[in-house]
């Protein structure tokens, strides 16, 4: 007796999928509508006559391909669309490569006096510059003009002493009193010499060795 082998609906659809998507990837899965239609052609012609498959099975099918293919064609789009804004926003920023940016940064010494810009609290009746070490260890205080303003820090200790070279941060304490009403990191100005795409977002190097995000850019103005 002869035994004709039928195939399940469920293998010859994996069947045409893989098919359908081998050597194509995603691309091929949203545009090759006919070779879904191919894979429902052969289902029903390999269904088991004793147990057909239901009209309302196709439809789920059709809709669950329709859906996958939206998806597919959306994540195209916003790929796309992402790898536009990233070109842009470094087109944009190619135009401030050797303008001088100012921000809150901390200080690079190398010997010699580094200007920055203190900003105080109104009503404040002392003001203090605060100087620490990479380690957070604080390694000079000093009074500062209450009006804040333009300032050349010399890079000495407490005892007189230069301080050894690096980075320090330093930040304008405005007290009332015995009172802190705030901490104001000190504003530097430095020439932008490169601007880096990074997953982390757009950041800039500067010429005083620092490297800081775009968007912490207080000004800009064209260097001297």
């Amino acid at each position: 007796m002869d035994v004709t082998q039928t195939q399940t609906p469920a293998a010859a659809a994996s069947g045409g999928a893989a098919t359908a998507t081998s050597g194509s990837g995603a691309p091929a899965l949203s545009s090759d509508f006919e070779t879904f239609l191919r894979m429902l052609t052969v289902q029903m012609q390999n269904q088991d006559p004793l147990n057909p498959v239901e009209s309302s099975d196709f439809a789920v099918q059709l809709a669950q391909f329709s859906s996958v293919e939206q998806q597919v064609r959306t994540n195209d789009i916003l790929s796309s669309l992402g790898d536009r804004l990233g070109a842009l926003g470094m087109g944009q920023l190619l135009g401030w490569v050797g303008m001088t940016a100012r921000a809150e940064m901390p200080v690079v010494f190398d010997g010699a006096p580094v200007p920055v810009n203190l900003s105080t609290e109104p009503g404040a009746t002392e003001a203090r510059l605060v100087v620490r070490d990479q380690n957070g260890a604080t390694v000079q205080t000093l009074q500062v003009p209450l009006e804040g303003g333009e300032f050349d820090w010399a890079g000495v200790g407490d005892n007189g002493a230069p301080l050894p070279n690096g980075t320090y941060t330093l930040a304008t304490e405005s007290y009332s009193g015995e009172s802190l009403l705030a901490s104001t990191p000190v504003i530097q100005s430095a020439e932008i010499l490169e601007a880096r795409n990074t997953s982390g977002g757009t950041r800039l190097v500067l010429d005083n060795g620092q490297e800081i995000k775009a968007d912490e850019v207080i000004s800009l103005r064209n260097s001297v």
